[in-house]
């Protein structure tokens, strides 16, 4: 199959594939009687971020680590500036106290560890079970959170009501072949995107930071797009900010523990500074007002746009 067919085929498949996954689980979880807030930081948070793991292990396979660190760093760029853009464009977006004193810091503090993290070239094994322990212990705090009655995330339409029994047959079937999906489709769109990289001259860390990155962050988009319109704002937000923090921790956390990534020089020096400069200009946003205005949306939004233009002129 032709490289570039390839990478639209894995795209879509990752976006279908991700979207049965996240309302399969998220659908027996109601039925299981987990709470909504557990539902939105674990299956829904994690479940978006489900592309980004099979994408970052797929091309640790491949030794393309620089693929997967680009992958990373590009898509919560997508997700701080351009979704969390446009969802605060569209209706601007209240913050939860729970976001601005736990999911901010926390991000902030991923975002700078994971860039010192591999500073020196590599993201060894030792590295990943610092991030997973990172994971671990911001979903323990959380569930305490939740648990002493602090901050509520809102349920999605999707876990508003829980499946009755003769559909949990059904709900299963949609997880585990959402799963399926996610896997075929990053073994597509890594495969493709490493030999578009080859034939087009550029670096699979760039193919990372744009291509790949915008495609995996589609499930995040449309579950942020969807909440905003339905106005379940605290979704909108939670998903994208938890989703960022297990990018960093769980995601890149599990892939340089299955396998050591290589990171290149231009990642260090640019594109996870940048990644860390993006996640500590929310600091200020977020505790103003504790809200994110319609101004603030589109100047994330134009944000966006000017840093992709960069990096298209500059390095393809």
């Amino acid at each position: 199959m032709n490289s570039y067919v390839l990478v639209v085929v894995g795209l879509a498949a990752l976006i279908v594939g991700a979207e049965g996954l996240v309302r399969g689980g998220s659908a027996i979880a109601a039925r299981l009687g987990i709470s909504p807030m557990l539902v939105g930081v674990t299956v829904v948070s994690i479940g978006t971020s489900l592309p980004e793991l099979a994408v970052g292990i797929d091309a640790a396979v491949h030794d393309a680590g620089p693929l997967a660190v680009g992958n990373i760093a590009g898509t919560n760029i997508v997700n701080l500036l351009l979704i969390l853009g446009l969802s605060a464009a569209m209706v601007p977006l209240a913050l939860r106290p729970q976001t601005v004193r736990l999911d901010l810091p926390v991000m902030v503090a991923s975002a700078l560890l994971v860039w010192a993290l591999a500073a020196n070239g590599t993201l060894s094994r030792l590295d990943g079970t610092i991030l997973l322990l990172l994971a671990i212990a911001y979903t323990i705090t959380v569930i305490r959170a939740e648990l002493t009655g602090s901050d509520e995330l809102p349920v999605d339409a999707i876990t508003a009501t829980a499946p009755t029994p003769d559909r949990i047959g059904w709900r299963t079937l949609q997880l585990v072949a959402g799963m399926a999906v996610v896997i075929i489709g990053a073994e597509w769109l890594v495969s493709g995107a490493v030999e578009v990289a080859g034939d087009l001259g550029v670096s699979e860390a760039v193919i990372g930071l744009t291509v790949v990155a915008i495609g995996t962050s589609a499930p995040e988009l449309v579950t942020t797009v969807m909440s905003t319109i339905r106005g379940e704002r605290d979704l909108a937000i939670g998903n994208l900010i938890g989703s960022s923090i297990y990018n960093l921790t769980f995601i890149l956390g599990a892939t340089s523990l299955f396998r050591p990534l290589e990171v290149t020089s231009e990642l260090i020096r640019i594109d996870l500074p940048l990644m860390a400069a993006v996640a500590l200009i929310c600091v200020p946003v977020f505790l103003t007002g504790r809200r994110i205005t319609r101004v603030e949306g589109i100047a994330f939004v134009v944000g966006y746009v000017v840093y992709l233009v960069l990096v298209i002129a500059l390095r393809t």
